[in-house]
């Protein structure tokens, strides 16, 4: 029996034309790798497979072939096939040039981002293994919009031992990171008819501008020396809040004030999102229990894998009041739109584990890069206050009044990345602007982090040669 085309080799989109199958065969292929669609090196498949696939005869693709090695456009070697010759591309008539990638600076400061190259890979791979191996055959169907029930679980038993959440799997939904959960949040605070969430004074623009795409004002809290000051709540249907971890700040919201913030949703019917940023990072004292365990029915617990493993996982969490449960699923697009092998994955990370073991190596390793920070700077730059140090992965830096932008710019001639306190203000914040960096000590791989650590101190003012 002839088998199927579906069968055969390689793809390989080809439409010949012209007088003859030969010579239309030809410069079909001859344009494809003219323009760059058949990149350098790209093995093409073999003359039968070819053949098979357009419907001609076997002696016409071979003949192409030929034309097109003697012509320089195409390879053959004995064992490695046919392929497209190295030789320049010529962009179509028309297409746009392009842009060459800015280069990186060679030191990167830059908050909200982990050592990349710590990724337990090793770990990972055999959880991976261990959660394919035992996966049942329905995990791979489109699946409950809530995520896997093996991962919520998971998470609910680590949440509740670890951040002190009172969490049901039931409760739990998995998204695409914070932000992903943001959108979802806003997509039902607005089919609720939210008009205005409070947020505080220092955050990430992002996410405003994530509640701002869902329709929702974004109301700026004051903010002093005990956190975000919840006085202020009327009648917005949420407020947004880091209270185990300021971003970018770093301070703790203050126990009278976590009390006041949840009696406020009791009252009001409103609802409490708790951003855990950093939250599983403390370096000084015991952590500070997750806000959500106050009151259930009124605060959202967010929590991410980002800082703890990768942002590139694409995994985070929502921990629901019950009435919202529903409303959020609906909101995510009534399926589960998170890749089932990294749920399944961390779900047996998790339960192994590995991931307590991860972390806890992790908060060691950044732990010593506050400390190495924090010394350099008392010996290089006494004049530079360090604040927001007692948790997560990054510090501010007050500055001498005046001095931010000279500062910005000594980072720039150091090829040094960093970000200056004012980028995480809100533009109608009720406090004063201060002179400050926010320097993201977790980013810089082991090799890369005491060149990164010299290159600040050199830019930061009146800073000493070392």
């Amino acid at each position: 029996m002839a088998k199927s085309w579906a069968t055969l080799g390689v793809d390989l989109h080809l439409e010949p034309t012209g007088p003859g199958v030969r010579r239309g065969l030809t410069d079909a292929l001859r344009e494809a790798v003219r323009t760059g669609r058949l990149a350098p090196g790209t093995r093409l498949p073999s003359s039968r497979v070819l053949a098979a696939d357009l419907g001609i005869a076997r002696n016409t693709v071979a003949e192409a072939y030929t034309d097109l090695v003697a012509e320089g456009w195409l390879t053959a070697r004995q064992g490695s096939g046919t392929r497209v010759a190295q030789r320049t591309v010529v962009p179509p008539a028309g297409a746009a040039p392009r842009r060459r990638p800015r280069s990186r600076p060679a030191h990167n400061l830059v908050p909200g981002l982990p050592d990349l190259a710590t990724f337990p890979r090793a770990e990972w791979l055999k959880a991976a293994r261990r959660a394919l191996t035992t996966a049942p055959n329905q995990a791979f169907d489109y699946g409950d919009p809530r995520g896997r029930t093996e991962l919520r679980t998971a998470l609910a038993g680590y949440l509740a031992r670890a951040r002190g959440v009172r969490a049901d799997p039931e409760h739990i939904l998995v998204c695409a990171g914070i932000s992903h959960g943001l959108q979802i949040l806003g997509a039902a605070l607005r089919a609720r008819g939210a008009r205005t969430v409070a947020v505080e004074s220092y955050g990430l623009d992002a996410h405003w501008r994530l509640l701002a795409n869902a329709g929702l004002r974004t109301v700026p809290l004051p903010f002093d020396e005990r956190g975000t000051d919840p006085g202020e709540l009327t009648d917005q249907a949420a407020v947004l809040l880091t209270p185990a971890h300021q971003f970018p700040m770093g301070g703790t919201l203050h126990r009278d004030r976590r009390a006041a913030v949840v009696d406020w949703a009791r009252r009001t019917g409103g609802l409490v999102v708790e951003d855990d940023y950093d939250g599983e990072f403390r370096y000084d004292r015991q952590p500070v229990g997750a806000l959500q365990g106050l009151d259930p029915d009124h605060v959202v617990y967010a929590g991410t894998a980002s800082k703890s493993l990768a942002p590139g996982l694409r995994l985070a969490w929502l921990v629901l009041p019950p009435d919202l449960v529903e409303e959020a699923a609906r909101a995510k697009g009534g399926k589960d739109m998170c890749g089932v092998l990294d749920q399944l994955t961390l779900a047996e990370f998790i339960t192994s584990g590995a991931y307590d073991r991860h972390v806890r190596a992790a908060r060691l390793r950044y732990r010593r890069r506050r400390d190495a920070l924090v010394a350099e700077l008392a010996r290089r730059a006494p004049q530079v206050h360090a604040t927001g140090i007692a948790a997560g992965l990054h510090v501010v830096l007050r500055l001498p009044p005046g001095t931010e932008q000279a500062t910005l710019r000594a980072a720039a001639w150091q090829d040094l990345a960093v970000h200056a306190l004012h980028r995480y203000r809100h533009p109608e914040a009720p406090v004063e602007r201060l002179d400050a960096l926010v320097v993201g000590y977790g980013t810089p791989p082991d090799h890369a982090w005491s060149g990164a650590l010299d290159a600040l101190c050199a830019a930061l003012p009146d800073s000493p040669e070392p």
